[in-house]
């Protein structure tokens, strides 16, 4: 039987407890995990915001996660690019995502080279968003 190896995609900016519980999410869904992290142009092209923290240390952290087995870093916005150089079998989403259009054209475009789409239980957690709003307010405790 061979492994199966899982692609989780994200920004990783201002690395915090919903990234690491994502990356463990992650984990149980595949044999093999493999964290797509987001470089700063596409990000700025789907966010619409550059990283905080840049690319190659957002890569360093996300390396040293234990759940994690390798990084690969998103140059372009479709997935199947990922797929075309990772080979992965299963592509991991928060739950958030689902029934979404977004989530929709995405399953459609893994279906088209043979990739299930699987999602993990999203609940609200601290969120890169958040904490940059919070700096942005000096860091005084929200009200």
């Amino acid at each position: 039987m061979s492994e199966i190896v899982g692609y989780v995609p994200g920004v990783f900016d201002l690395f915090h407890v919903g990234h690491l519980n994502m990356l463990r999410q992650a984990r149980r869904r595949c044999d093999v995990l493999v964290a797509g992290v987001v470089s700063d142009e596409v990000c700025e092209l789907t966010k619409g915001i550059r990283p905080t923290v840049p690319l190659e240390e957002r890569v360093a952290i996300v390396e040293a996660i234990r759940f994690v087995d390798a990084v690969y870093v998103e140059q372009t916005t479709d997935k199947r690019d990922a797929w075309r150089d990772v080979q992965f079998q299963r592509l991991i989403k928060g739950d958030d995502w689902k029934g979404t259009p977004k989530g929709d054209r995405l399953e459609k475009a893994m279906a088209e080279v043979g990739v299930e789409v699987v999602y993990f239980p999203y609940s609200i957690q601290t969120s890169s968003t958040a904490l940059r709003q919070h700096l942005a307010r000096g860091g005084e405790a929200a009200s």
